[in-house]
């Protein structure tokens, strides 16, 4: 017949186990909570440093994957944190998780344009030079943000440097369509930009 355990040891091991669980819940909290907090894309860029110094903060965010892998997570940035307004002033940071070259990209954003229908071929042609200084050869880590400002057009900037200044507002309206037009190809990437929890 087996012994029972003594009543001191239950109520050490009880302690034991209760110590133990404690502390994985508080550490579960605290991992939480370090990863919420830097979960932001962009945020470290002087870009989105200095917009943050004026009052701006992070709408949403979220990532964009191609067959189950991930090519980047974005994060859509505004003066006014509780909704977001087309046409007004937002950021776009977009941070790559793998290496992209430049006339991928380009070729991406274009595509994208022609399927959306916001401008001609001839516009499109025209708008190459700057899009190819604004998308670079990327790679993973690296942060590319957009700037929308009304009237103003789009300020680039490609890690620590601007990389371009379109100042042409149809340019600005198409190039946001991507990712912000309703008829986007990524509804629910667009619902978490905006802080819409409704879709996706």
């Amino acid at each position: 017949m087996r012994r029972s355990e003594p009543a001191a040891g239950v109520i050490l091991r009880f302690r034991r186990d209760a110590a133990s669980l404690a502390l994985a819940v508080a550490l579960g909290f605290w991992l939480a909570g370090a990863s919420y907090g830097s979960s932001v894309p962009g945020q470290q860029v002087p870009a989105i440093q200095a917009l943050a110094q004026q009052g701006w903060q992070p709408l949403g965010s979220g990532a964009l994957r191609w067959f189950g892998l991930r090519i980047y997570e974005a994060a859509l940035w505004a003066p006014d944190a509780q909704a977001w307004r087309d046409g007004g002033a937002f950021a776009l940071a977009i941070a790559y998780e793998r290496t992209i070259p430049s006339a991928r990209l380009v070729k991406a954003t274009e595509d994208e344009m022609r399927r959306l229908g916001v401008a001609d071929e001839a516009r499109i042609a025209s708008w190459r030079p700057a899009l190819e200084q604004a998308f670079p050869d990327v790679s993973a880590g690296d942060v590319i943000v957009g700037i929308h400002r009304p009237g103003e057009g789009v300020h680039f900037h490609y890690g620590e440097r601007s990389s371009g200044v379109v100042t042409d507002p149809d340019f600005a309206a198409a190039f946001f369509a991507i990712w912000l037009d309703e008829r986007t190809r990524e509804p629910g990437l667009r619902a978490r930009l905006i802080g819409d929890r409704t879709d996706g």
